[in-house]
Order: C-alpha cells, then sequence, then structure tokens
C-alpha cells in the first residue's frame, strides 16, 4: 500500500476519531457518556470530560476557521480559560450539544484535509507547515481522548 501525505494524515485522523486499533479515539471515548458523567471532576483537581472536550472543540474550531481563512473570533487568555463552560450533571441537552459541536468540527476538518494536496501541507502556518500542525493536532485530540476513557474507568463507567 502506497499513500501519499494526505492520505496518511486521513488514515491518522481516522484512527484519532473514529476507528479503534491502537488507541480508543475520541468517537468510541465519548460514545454513551451522559451529561452526569461529562459533569463529574476528579477528586484532587482535574478536568472533566466536559471541561476536556469543550477544550478539544476550541482548539479544533481555531484550526478549522485558520485552515479556511476564517476569522478566528474571541481568543481565550489563557490554555485555562478553554476548559470553562461546562454544565452540570443535568444539563443533558448541553451536554449533548457539546458533543454535536465536536462531531461537527471533526467532519469539516476532515473534509479539509481530504481537499488538501500534498503541496498545500508544505504551506506556512505558524513556525510550522500545514502538514506539521495536523500531525500534531491529531495527537492533541489523541491524547484527550485518552483522558476521557481514564476518567471514564475511574467512574467504573468504561468497558468490563
Amino acid at each position: 500500500m502506497s499513500l501519499n501525505r494526505v492520505q496518511l494524515l486521513l488514515l491518522q485522523r481516522e484512527h484519532a476519531w473514529s476507528t479503534e486499533e491502537w488507541i480508543v479515539p475520541l468517537a468510541v471515548a465519548l460514545e454513551g457518556v451522559t451529561a452526569e458523567t461529562a459533569a463529574w471532576e476528579p477528586e484532587g483537581g482535574g478536568n472533566s470530560i466536559w471541561q476536556t472536550v469543550l477544550h478539544i472543540n476550541y482548539y479544533n474550531e481555531r484550526l478549522l476557521k485558520r485552515l479556511t481563512g476564517e476569522p478566528l473570533g474571541i481568543t481565550l487568555p489563557t490554555n485555562n480559560a478553554t476548559f470553562e463552560g461546562a454544565g452540570g450533571r443535568a444539563d443533558e441537552e448541553q451536554w449533548k450539544d457539546t458533543v454535536r459541536r465536536t462531531q461537527e468540527l471533526a467532519a469539516k476538518l476532515r473534509d479539509v484535509i481530504a481537499s488538501y494536496s500534498d503541496e498545500d501541507l508544505e504551506k506556512p502556518y505558524g513556525n510550522w507547515t500545514v502538514g506539521e500542525e495536523l500531525a500534531t493536532w491529531m495527537l492533541h485530540d489523541a491524547y484527550h481522548s485518552g483522558q476521557v476513557v481514564l476518567i471514564r474507568r475511574q467512574l467504573g463507567k468504561w468497558r468490563g
């Protein structure tokens, strides 16, 4: 099998988002999570699943806007601020809206990547290239997917 760089990024994205093999991808990690589970915060500190998903959405939205040339909108003052705004344990509709936004962003980002040529990956993106940014972004989502699974395990709400 011979893949070009865009195809390789799409394969990585598929495995970070929906296809479970080496890691639990984010879409799988979020399956069946309720607002009650999403809002739980670990004792002694740490973010809830909901806070983590808000953080993911913030950066995924910024990435999408930068890749499509849209204005970035509001820039939060700190990374910690990207984890704020989670609802409570009874806010099921708000949680579902948060997950829907995660899914929308994932689909749009996948479409943008699929529209690229290998040459597009060489375009500047800050101090990096677009291809380098996409590769490290996927690691970011995969890292946080692992956190979601860990929190679910702490709650006894992961696979038996």
